[in-house]
């Protein structure tokens, strides 16, 4: 009737994640600093941190899926190893409280606790294991304007035996008293060839067949993010693994995944409007059926075509005047007057305007200011 109580190691041994059923995100973290990827400053700065094991208070900031918070984890696991890891190392991330209750309850109870005596590495290396333990606190634009604020008492009290380290995109919002506490790093998103190689390398990894122009498709639907690259990439691999035979990953799978309207279906709507597309030969089935449409009915039969697919207007939007302001054959002058048609109807959908009057309004405007 009684179970026997479970034991840390056994604990420790449920709580692991099978490799296979583990998020490629989580997999493929850099386990060093010498991993991260395309911040080559950074990296350099906080190589030297190793040798003289002094490391000040630290900023991260920039976009998402930069590495941050993984360069922070991959430095704490150099300095201490994995069986100190747990005892000098604090991390809080947004799914966390973070009022003043939290700053002034855990943050500082752990901060005055003075750290533990080495432990020898089970792993049989050697690790610098400096006298301090670090806090990490993940997203802290997110913290109150008073837990900010406590949090600077608590940085110069113990900096003797506890190093902060703040995680953040917008470092605006992080009170000045606490960013002037702190060294700052800045992470920039992620350059192409970059991101390229790492995909590539996940990829060849897991024994998925990627072509060129899909791993561009991921990079272009990330918008530098290669967090969410990879994620995009291990939802693709699924999709493409669950039929018989399993069948190749396409740009349309990643599009599709990625909520990306297709760019068969943006240029289909960019034709209706006037806009002459380079280098696309391609034509819809449905647009050489409404070739005799013109003007009001065109663009309306169109609008309610997408509208009936059930794209998102907000998404039609960004990527139509993607495609209008960077052609590159319209003058300033049209480009102009679609990019304020663009502004106001996202002005209203972030309001809860229709959609398909709005993207309607955009399409007549698009389309009479391109036929002046």
């Amino acid at each position: 009737m009684f179970l026997k109580p479970q034991t840390g190691k056994q604990q420790q041994q449920k709580q692991e994640i099978e490799p296979a059923l583990q998020p490629w995100v989580e997999k493929y973290r850099p386990k060093t600093i010498d991993d991260v990827s395309s911040q080559e400053h950074i990296v350099a700065v906080l190589q030297k941190t190793l040798t003289s094991s002094n490391l000040p208070h630290m900023l991260f900031y920039g976009p998402p899926g930069t590495g941050k918070t993984s360069t922070i984890l991959a430095l704490s696991r150099q300095l201490f190893g994995p069986d100190n890891f747990k005892n000098r190392v604090l991390e809080l991330n947004a799914s966390d409280e973070r009022g003043i209750s939290i700053v002034r309850e855990k943050i500082k109870n752990f901060a005055r606790q003075t750290p533990r005596a080495q432990a020898v590495a089970s792993d049989g290396k050697s690790y610098p294991c400096p006298p301090y333990k670090i806090i990490i606190l993940d997203e802290a634009d997110s913290m109150t304007q008073d837990a900010q604020s406590a949090l600077r008492r608590i940085m110069e009290t113990y900096a003797r035996i506890t190093r902060f380290c703040l995680v953040c995109n917008y470092v605006t919002r992080i009170i000045e008293p606490l960013a002037s506490r702190c060294s700052k790093f800045r992470f920039k998103p992620l350059d192409n060839t970059s991101t390229f190689s790492r995909l590539q390398h996940i990829a060849q990894t897991e024994n998925v067949p990627l072509p060129p122009s899909v791993t561009e498709t991921l990079i272009s639907v990330s918008g530098g993010d290669l967090r969410r690259s990879i994620t995009y990439l291990q939802s693709a691999s699924r999709l493409s693994s669950s039929t018989q035979p399993p069948t190749e990953i396409t740009s349309i799978d990643v599009q599709e995944i990625a909520g990306v309207v297709p760019d068969g279906v943006i240029n289909g709507f960019a034709r209706v409007l006037g806009v002459e597309i380079p280098n696309d030969d391609s034509m819809d089935v449905d647009d050489s059926k409404k070739s005799s449409l013109k003007g009001f009915d065109a663009v309306r039969g169109k609008v309610k075509e997408l509208m009936r697919e059930g794209y998102s207007a907000s998404q039609i939007l960004s990527q139509l005047h993607d495609l209008i302001i960077l052609h590159p054959t319209l003058n300033s002058r049209k480009k102009s007057q679609c990019a304020m048609s663009f502004a106001e109807a996202d002005k209203a959908l972030c309001d809860g305007a229709d959609e398909e009057l709005w993207m309607l309004e955009v399409g007549l405007t698009v389309h009479k200011a391109l036929s002046k």
